[in-house]
């Protein structure tokens, strides 16, 4: 059943199981919206990140959690989705090669799908500008050009019900979107951020994810309750000095 009420409004909340789309789900829960949650199933190189989405999902209310899958290793162009290219375990410069050509922009155009049917008008993604890989598709450019072309393309903005897509995280440091994200009430140890964690869902603690989100919990001043493969490679034995 699709609730739509004056009081509470529908939103899509895309949710990968990471750090980041958590503390978006967070967010939009706090702002009153029956939360729709979708991920993608893209044959990216571990699926323990959609288990801890749909942890996550079911943890935090979620009014429904779906999972679209789509073979983006058909193409592969990333270390993501192809395994004969390597998940880069120091930092290069440039837009790095775990870039999974236009994901948002997907990932995006199947939420809005969705969120016509449940009459949405409202879609939360979790990219974040400052603390990030370089990625094109997590600026706030393009969530505008995005949103613009939604409500172009859609039969429900057209009648009027406009669409907006909502970045919160946008201008956020890693450590401050952990920060309001504990004080939400997130349980990030049930999320897995790392590009090459195992099936168990720990993280390598040496790619560029990894090292994000460990400066993250540092900056943030929190113990860090990732599960790493080892001490040695996380680097950060989870506690603070």
């Amino acid at each position: 059943m699709i609730k739509n009420t004056a009081m509470k409004k529908n939103a899509v909340v895309l949710l990968s199981g990471g750090l980041d789309s958590a503390t978006c789900l967070a967010i939009a829960k706090s702002q009153g919206f029956d939360c729709y949650c979708l991920s993608l199933d893209y044959h990216q190189r571990h699926i323990a990140e959609l288990h801890a989405a749909n942890n996550v999902a079911l943890s935090m209310g979620a009014a429904a959690h779906k999972t679209a899958h789509l073979d983006l290793s058909l193409f592969g162009g990333s270390a993501l989705t192809d395994d004969a290219i390597a998940v880069p375990e120091q930092e290069t410069s440039g837009i790095p090669i775990t870039y999974v050509p236009a994901r948002n922009t997907i990932m995006l155009s199947l939420a809005l799908a969705w969120a016509e049917v449940l009459q949405a008008q409202d879609i939360f993604i979790g990219v974040n500008a400052l603390d990030y890989s370089g990625y094109p598709d997590c600026r706030g450019e393009y969530i505008k050009a995005f949103q613009a072309m939604a409500n172009l393309a859609t039969k429900s903005a057209v009648e009027g019900q406009t669409i907006t897509i909502h970045a919160p995280l946008i201008d956020m440091s890693k450590g401050q979107i952990i920060q309001l994200g504990t004080e939400l009430g997130v349980d990030y140890a049930m999320t897995v951020s790392c590009y090459q964690a195992d099936r168990h869902g720990e993280a390598c603690g040496l790619c560029d994810s990894c090292r994000l989100r460990r400066a993250g919990f540092k900056a943030a001043g929190l113990s860090d309750q990732t599960r790493y493969k080892s001490k040695a490679a996380s680097g950060f034995d989870g506690h603070l000095d």
